[in-house]
């Protein structure tokens, strides 16, 4: 089963997505679907890491509820940042993050909490994945960012895949 589906759900969730952006449950459209469900999967195999080993799963929700508040926390502060630049400047800079976790699929849900937290955008990771550059909107103390950016997101994510 896992040769002719190596990922069941990746497959469902492709034949659902081109059902709903044709908005139509036509035979045609049904079997397409159902064919790019099934050949996509397949043709990307190889590409796939390797499965994600998950060691804690409690830590997901606490590092979920973690990056909800931050991001909450950070939209406030780019909005109110964004209406006080006449009066305070902003400092933005670049960050070298060192980084101890190593695992690829820690790695990429960094990258998606880079993305989706404002004020941070994921610019380079080093060849060794051993530093992270990131370009933060507004910086104070450097140093108590690193810590923070550690023990909120790097710390729980080693905790899960590692």
């Amino acid at each position: 089963m896992n040769r002719m589906f190596p990922a069941p759900w990746l497959s469902l969730a492709l034949w659902a997505l081109w059902l709903a952006l044709n908005l139509s449950l036509s035979p045609g459209n049904l079997l397409l679907g159902a064919a790019l469900g099934f050949a996509a999967p397949l043709m990307m195999r190889k590409l796939r890491p390797k499965r994600a080993r998950i060691r804690r799963p409690g830590t997901i929700l606490r590092l979920l509820l973690l990056v909800g508040r931050d991001v909450v926390v950070s939209n406030l502060v780019v909005a109110w940042g964004v209406l006080n630049t006449r009066r305070r400047p902003l400092q933005s800079r670049f960050v070298k993050v060192p980084l101890e976790l190593r695992d690829a699929h820690g790695l990429a849900t960094l990258a998606m909490i880079c993305t989706v937290v404002p004020g941070t955008v994921w610019s380079e990771l080093a060849l060794d994945r051993s530093v992270l550059l990131l370009h933060v909107w507004h910086l104070d103390d450097e140093a108590q960012f690193i810590e923070h950016f550690k023990s909120t997101y790097e710390r729980p994510l080693m905790e899960i895949f590692e």
